[in-house]
């Protein structure tokens, strides 16, 4: 990280400049619990035991659904997989720790991070109707798939304002119980993604704008429908609350694998942000596991650092990434939002370890290294936090981190987590040109 701007003094230079940064958040607490309200709502740790007590009651269904989730008993997961061949190839040294990835590009249904919130609130709706109507009992949802609840669901719509992969499994999860699904795409949507909602009868309406305005255009038409549920990726509890249960699995899994997370054995994890609410879901429910034990940080491209810039502002004001001049172009179309959802803004603030940057031709050489070192196939937004590690520990503004918090002696004893996000159901032909591309820029 040498001769990259990444003292505090020069985040805001870096940011306008396009450099890639790393930025601490100041107001990280002590005890790195996260914040406790969803705008007038009160939220905790039982939120995450709620929205997990949901997918285990619905794993029935899924199943009967998405018979690939046969062999998971309708749980859906991803494998947290060791790379000691990543992490020598991006020189992450021994002696700073151990490098694993999430494998979230490969989870089931729709192929990216995004599927646990999306289906989660899908579900969540299909219930409250279901239960409303006596079709279904409160601990057996079976009866949604009847044909009194195919008709039932049949009645009502789901709409949702996506770059493409919270668009995916929306639709995916919407159009299989019987709902009418809605997806407003972005610009900057892949049309490989409009042609998978397509081919599985997902109504998508495409706009010419960013995400924000695919959003606002999908919340307004919602609004005229009384039958039609909206997923607001800006505001929504239930997708939130669905992300975090990615932290109880994450928890589970370490124990299996024997790593500890405590004072003397730090754990980092790195995880790329969009509109904030995947990664900030997430880290809401690592904070309420591990505590002060884990570092979260978020990964952003220089063109789009909503959150970013979100979280240094201490205005109310709520900035986009125009404000300061930046495009909001990115090939990491998950990631090219402008600006960040202000309720997760707010939850994070206390919990947030801090947002590093990094450039478009990096998510691509990324992209060839991960298959590479180790056989992984992922979309180029998915790459943004492989350089997580290198940044906390050998940057001036990391290595500052640590020393802060007396990390420093117990490096060697940390755990470090890349989060990948998207990749599952790239078509090849789409890959090979991220492959390539790659590959010529690393020359």
């Amino acid at each position: 990280m040498s001769g990259t701007l990444d003292t505090l003094d020069s985040v805001d230079l870096a940011l306008r400049n396009k450099q890639t940064v790393m930025w601490i958040n100041p107001g990280r607490g002590a005890s790195g619990k996260p914040g406790k309200a969803w705008g007038s709502e009160l939220i905790g740790e039982a939120d995450i035991f709620k929205a997990s007590e949901r997918f285990k009651k619905f794993a029935p269904v899924l199943t009967t659904l998405f018979p690939e989730l046969e062999q998971s008993n309708g749980i859906i997961e991803s494998p947290l997989l060791k790379v000691p061949k990543l992490q020598d190839a991006l020189g992450l040294s021994s002696d700073s720790g151990r490098l694993f990835v999430k494998a979230d590009h490969g989870l089931p249904i729709a192929g990216s991070i995004k599927a646990r919130g999306g289906i989660h609130e899908v579900l969540e709706f299909a219930e409250k109707i279901a239960l409303g109507r006596g079709v279904i009992t409160e601990g057996d949802p079976k009866n949604v798939l009847s044909l009194a609840g195919k008709e039932l669901l049949n009645q009502y719509s789901v709409a949702v304002g996506s770059t493409g992969n919270l668009g995916l499994s929306i639709g995916v999860i919407a159009s299989a119980l019987g709902f009418e699904a809605i997806v407003h795409m972005s610009a900057d949507a892949k049309e490989w993604k409009k042609t998978r909602l397509r081919d599985r009868g997902v109504n998508v309406v495409e706009h010419e704008g960013d995400y924000a305005a695919a959003v606002a255009a999908g919340r307004t038409e919602a609004e005229q429908d009384l039958y039609c549920h909206f997923v607001d990726d800006e505001s929504s509890f239930s997708l939130f609350v669905g992300y975090s249960v990615a932290a109880l699995a994450l928890q589970k899994q370490l124990a299996e694998q024997q790593v500890i997370v405590d004072e003397h054995h730090p754990l980092f994890v790195y995880i790329p942000c969009g509109v904030g609410g995947a990664p900030g879901g997430i880290a809401f429910g690592l904070a309420h596991l591990f505590g002060s034990y884990v570092h979260c940080f978020f990964a952003e491209p220089t063109e789009a650092p909503c959150f970013l810039v979100a979280m240094k502002d201490d205005s109310g004001g709520h900035p986009s990434v125009y404000d300061i001049g930046l495009s909001n172009h990115t090939e990491a179309d998950g990631l090219a939002v402008p600006r960040a959802s202000e309720r997760a803004v707010e939850v994070m603030r206390p919990v947030l370890s801090g947002v590093f940057t990094i450039d478009d031709d990096m998510l691509f050489k990324h992209v060839h290294t991960a298959w590479q070192a180790e056989s992984i196939k992922v979309e180029p937004s998915a790459t943004a936090a492989f350089d997580g590690p290198l940044w906390v520990t050998e940057s001036l503004a990391g290595r500052a981190y640590t020393a802060a918090n007396g990390l420093e002696p117990y490096l060697a004893n940390a755990t470090h987590i890349i989060w990948t996000t998207g990749g599952l159901f790239v078509p090849s032909g789409e890959y090979d040109k991220f492959y390539a591309r790659g590959e010529s820029l690393k020359g």
